[in-house]
């Protein structure tokens, strides 16, 4: 009796030719979106961060650093709570409280109050991503699920290019306090497309397990010797990509290049070729390793980072889209290849990747900043050499694992 219950529930879940399926995904995306342009939109408006408060280019890197810190805090978190109370709702209260921070950010005297609020606004940030995927495991049927989140994945990027090109393109031309209260219009709008297109959660059951054994075995995945270099990888592709484009801008407004905040906004549109990477590599990696692709993706990573050294706007911008080209390949099958190796908790294991994936982002965002102090912009970019012995490190992993399903 229940496996006919549990069949007739699958038949009841959204399919992709459904009108229930372009609903969740027309409210994901805005979620998305959303989420993402409030936690990206403070790189292009760095430098009038720098003169506003007179503070450092480092300094002006935390207001990154710090929203990503509070929302590795919140994807436990939130994690947790929405196994217990509901992915829908999880989600709707965090976006509100996302867009809050909004309104007073303009209207603060000094840096140390925007950092708070920064902090806050992270912490709920990482609501959507905690519960939206599993939501589209619980609501969509099994043949859609892969497109579901691969569309929602593809919108976290669209929404980070939203976030820099939207604000910078308004700074330029007004104030970034002006930009910062125009993205907030825009968070509303797509707040209400969001609040009234997602369709209710008919299959949510609340987890009966201890926060205790899950924890338990989460934390096994980080003595896996196949694992641990994967998570270790998304630290330094996080880190090396974070690094290059919250310091682009003050590479860009110098010599030789002289960009205006708008103009410099717009190279943020490389991003596009980050949408067509993952497509490519999707399809390759059925006749094709994995870890040979993520060894690709971020060799042209690598070769896009060294590229923008060269003192021409159009091979520095060539270099940039190689750069977005090459991490969302390699990012991309990252995911998999975690889910692959674990074993068991699998949800654990890709939660452990996407915290080490923030992690990453964070430290790019400042220590980063310490680099560009230092040795400037050939230093930021040769951060990228140290991805070469990681992805070694990844690929010595995965003859281990091939060599154990063998001798079995």
């Amino acid at each position: 009796m229940g496996a006919v219950t549990a069949i007739k529930n699958e038949k009841q879940k959204y399919s992709f030719r459904e009108a229930g399926f372009r609903r969740i995904m027309v409210a994901l995306t805005c979620a998305s979106i959303l989420n993402f342009s409030n936690l990206y939109f403070v790189q292009p408006i760095m430098p009038m961060l720098v003169r506003t408060y007179d503070i450092s280019s480092a300094t002006a890197g935390l207001s990154l650093s710090i929203a990503v810190i509070s929302m590795i805090i919140g994807l436990l978190f939130f994690g947790f709570l929405s196994d217990r109370m509901g992915r829908t709702r999880i989600m709707h209260i965090t976006l509100v409280c996302t867009i809050f921070p909004l309104i007073l950010m303009p209207l603060v005297s000094s840096f140390e109050f925007f950092l708070m609020l920064r902090f806050l606004q992270g912490f709920f940030m990482a609501g959507l991503p905690a519960a939206a995927i599993a939501y589209i495991g619980e609501e969509v049927a099994p043949g859609s699920i892969n497109l579901g989140i691969t569309m929602y994945i593809a919108a976290n990027g669209i929404g980070g290019m939203i976030g820099r090109i939207f604000t910078g393109y308004i700074a330029d031309h007004t104030s970034w306090e002006t930009s910062v209260f125009a993205l907030m219009g825009l968070t509303l709008i797509l707040f209400c497309i969001y609040f009234v297109t997602l369709p209710k959660s008919h299959f949510f059951q609340p987890s009966k397990i201890s926060m205790k054994k899950d924890l338990s075995g989460m934390m096994s995945h980080l003595k896996s010797p196949t694992l641990f270099p994967a998570f270790a990888m998304g630290i330094l592709l996080q880190f090396t990509f974070t690094g290059i484009w919250t310091y682009l801008p003050f590479y860009l407004e110098n010599e030789p290049f002289n960009l205006t905040v708008k103009n410099i906004s717009f190279t943020y549109l490389a991003y596009c070729l980050g949408f067509i990477g993952p497509i490519i590599a999707g399809r390759i990696s059925l006749f094709m390793k994995k870890t040979t692709l993520v060894s690709i993706g971020t060799l042209i990573l690598i070769g896009g980072a060294l590229l923008t050294n060269f003192h021409s706007l159009t091979v520095a911008v060539l270099g940039l889209c190689l750069t977005c080209f090459g991490f969302f390949i390699a990012h991309s099958l990252m995911a998999a290849i975690v889910n692959e190796r674990a074993a068991h908790h699998k949800g654990g294991a890709s939660s452990i990747y996407l915290v080490s994936y923030y992690f990453g982002v964070a430290t790019g965002g400042t220590l980063a900043g310490l680099v560009w102090e230092a040795a400037g912009w050939r230093g930021v970019t040769a951060v990228s050499l140290a991805l070469i012995p990681a992805v070694l490190w990844l690929t010595a992993s995965y003859r281990k694992v091939y060599q154990w399903v063998r001798g079995r």
